[in-house]
């Protein structure tokens, strides 16, 4: 096995790592954390670039052809997810500022890391990295509007379409389009194909840099503003448990295959923490706490997704031969 293969074998160790390294700076070192939130869009603006670079444009092309994946995709977090989200938070006695950050990374599905736990459970990546653009388009057209459903107008308004737009060019657009022109090269250079395999390398550490540059620049909020943060921990908690379940039970519903099952629970489930940041640190005076309330579901994600990336494969959707069927609890109820 090659240092490449073991390093993504133990990508989940090398996140741990980088989470425990953001910790310890975020509490040892608390002035720095204008410095790391300075660094966070230019990182994941890597992270997704490399991250696209994963999966050939060849398959990219092939997939948006699977209407029954993006149907699925689509439904389970513009429609399914609201409906979950809404009655989780029913028991929720916060402010609107901790609860703003709530909805805010709730309601928008992930558009980065998914694509490389998706992966890690031998899920099909390609239709997820195909379904990112719809997924960032509708998640900047419905967020004001369930934000205006669930909170009330005077909250929708602060949530400016500005962000989104800017996130969605810097974020999305940009890294898609480069990974494109990076595979075009690739194949008319000895140069661009050293290039393309040089940065297949640097999703991990993207990954890992990404996560340390997130968190240690918001956890001297989360420290300061510990029992506020706290309370919404059981809701992120049961969300990693409830969507899985639902998202299997569509997956057999739309008839997906092994890989595509997979990856739609991955979609369903994971949330948009990392590319929604800025959106919170752009919130006006008020909603100070709403960044904070976004990275501690980065962190409970993450210990779920330890878990998910094995149970998804090995039970939730184990393989077999042929379209998904609806499980059988399911057909009870």
């Amino acid at each position: 096995m090659s240092v490449r293969d073991r390093l993504v074998g133990n990508q989940v160790g090398v996140y741990a790592a980088a989470v425990l390294v953001a910790v310890a700076l975020g509490v040892g070192r608390p002035g720095l954390e204008s410095g790391f939130e300075s660094l966070i869009e230019p990182v994941l603006a890597v992270l997704l670039y490399v991250t696209f670079l994963e999966v050939p444009f060849v398959r990219l092309r092939a997939a948006f052809t699977d209407r029954r994946f993006m149907g699925a995709a689509l439904g389970m977090n513009s429609l399914v997810v609201p409906v979950v989200v809404w009655t989780l938070t029913r028991l929720l006695a916060v402010g609107p500022a901790v609860l703003v950050g709530v909805f805010m990374v709730l309601l928008t599905p992930c558009i980065d890391y998914v694509i490389a736990f998706t992966d890690l459970a031998d899920g099909d990546a390609g239709q997820l990295t195909a379904a990112t653009p719809a997924l960032m388009v509708v998640q900047l057209l419905l967020l004001p509007g369930y934000l205006w459903l669930f909170m009330g107008r005077q909250v929708a308004a602060v949530v400016e379409p500005g962000p989104f737009v800017e996130a969605f060019l810097l974020l999305i657009a940009t890294p898609l389009a480069l990974a494109w022109l990076t595979e075009a090269w690739a194949e008319r250079s000895d140069r661009g194909e050293r290039w393309q395999e040089a940065m297949g390398w640097l999703p991990v550490p993207m990954m890992a840099a990404t996560l340390l540059v997130v968190i240690a620049s918001q956890l001297p909020r989360v420290r300061d503003s510990f029992d506020q943060i706290a309370a919404v921990v059981p809701v992120y908690v049961a969300f990693l448990v409830v969507m899985p379940l639902l998202a299997r039970a569509a997956a057999g519903l739309a008839g997906l295959d092994v890989d595509e099952g997979r990856a739609l629970v991955f979609t369903s489930v994971t949330r948009n923490s990392l590319v929604v940041l800025p959106l919170a640190l752009a919130l006006p005076a008020g909603y100070e706490l709403a960044p904070a309330v976004v990275v501690t579901q980065t962190l409970v994600e993450l210990c779920g997704m330890v878990v998910l990336t094995r149970v998804v494969p090995a039970w939730l959707v184990a393989d077999a031969s042929g379209p998904l069927s609806v499980p059988s609890a399911a057909l009870r109820e």
